[in-house]
Parts: C-alpha cells; sequence; structure tokens
C-alpha cells in the first residue's frame, strides 16, 4: 500500500512507506510459522488420524504457502495455511483408499505375558472407544480432541478454529454425552 501526498502546486508525490502487503519477508513467515504449526499440525491429527502423516501435511501447507508468499497477506495467512492442509489430507485419504482396495495388508502378530482374557477385553474397548471416536461428528472430535488431549482451554479452540467459545462449549458437551451414550463404562 502506498500513501500519496497531495499538494496544490505539485503532482502527487509517492511516499516510500511500505506497509506488509504479503509474508515473502522471513520474519514475518517465521513467526507465522511459529504461532500455526503446532496447532495447524493437531488440527489435521485429531480430524484424520496418524496414519496420513499429519506432519508432513502441515510442513507441505507451509511450503505452500511460502511459494506463494507474494499473493499472500498476512491476515489471510491461518486461513490458507489450514484449508490448504485440509485439502492435502483429504487427497492422501482418497489416495490411501484406493492403495487399500489393491492391497491386502498383514498384521504381524504380537506377543505378550498378559491374560488373554484382559487382552481381549482391552482390544473390545479399545474398539469401543474408536468407533465412539469416529461416531462424533468431526467438529465434535476435533474440539473434544483439543480440550482433552493437548488441554487447551475453551477460548484457545475458539481462537484456533475462528468459532465462538459457546460453539466450543457446544461441541465438547455433545460429543461428552454421545461418548456416554456409546460407551457405558465411563
Amino acid at each position: 500500500m502506498h500513501f500519496f501526498y497531495f499538494s496544490a502546486t505539485n503532482p502527487p508525490i509517492i511516499m516510500a512507506k511500505q506497509l506488509h502487503e504479503n509474508i515473502c519477508a522471513e520474519h514475518i513467515f517465521s513467526s507465522i510459522f511459529n504461532k500455526h504449526a503446532k496447532d495447524l499440525h493437531n488440527f489435521l491429527y485429531y480430524k484424520f488420524g496418524e496414519l496420513l502423516n499429519p506432519k508432513d501435511k502441515a510442513q507441505e501447507a507451509f511450503v505452500k504457502l511460502w511459494e506463494n508468499c507474494s499473493k499472500i497477506s498476512p491476515e489471510k495467512a491461518k486461513s490458507f495455511l489450514f484449508t490448504t492442509a485440509n485439502n492435502l489430507m483429504l487427497n492422501e485419504a482418497a489416495h490411501q483408499k484406493v492403495v487399500l482396495k489393491h492391497q491386502q495388508i498383514a498384521k504381524p502378530k504380537l506377543s505378550t505375558n498378559e491374560n488373554p482374557e484382559f487382552l481381549m477385553r482391552e482390544k473390545e474397548y479399545n474398539d469401543k472407544l474408536q468407533r465412539a471416536l469416529a461416531n462424533l461428528t468431526e467438529p465434535q472430535r476435533v474440539a473434544f480432541m483439543m480440550n482433552r488431549v493437548e488441554g487447551k482451554r475453551f477460548k484457545e479452540i475458539a481462537e484456533i478454529l475462528d468459532i465462538s467459545t459457546k460453539a466450543v462449549e457446544k461441541r465438547i458437551y455433545g460429543a461428552l454425552k454421545k461418548l456416554r451414550e456409546d460407551i457405558k463404562e465411563l
């Protein structure tokens, strides 16, 4: 953005002051990275899980941000990052579905000294928990995991997801209610 100086006798003069219009300056890009990298990774992890490499996709999103730094203002950087990373994960999920259709995955057997009944109950409980978490809506699961796993406060979650604190409360309490219904032991 340029500022113009108008005078009655002289034509407009462009003043030398230039505001930050993009994020190509290393210190601006670094501050954006430091501010959003962890939250971006965690958002992807909670939404898609570990199998799709959320760390790699978060890094890829920052690479794309750098490649487009001259086109993106600092105010739009967070939105660009989250949208880009989300799309990268969706593309990876679609790719993995194709791979799984054409490949049989063999799981190695684990040996342990635990009681077989205990192991069976533990597996059943973990399966039940994973199904219950999968049955949550995506917004509920993301907010719930940010709160319970990371220990983020409602206000922090609201800022990261760009929603109101009341919306965060509703999502988390809805998730808790649904989990209690799905898993009676909790």
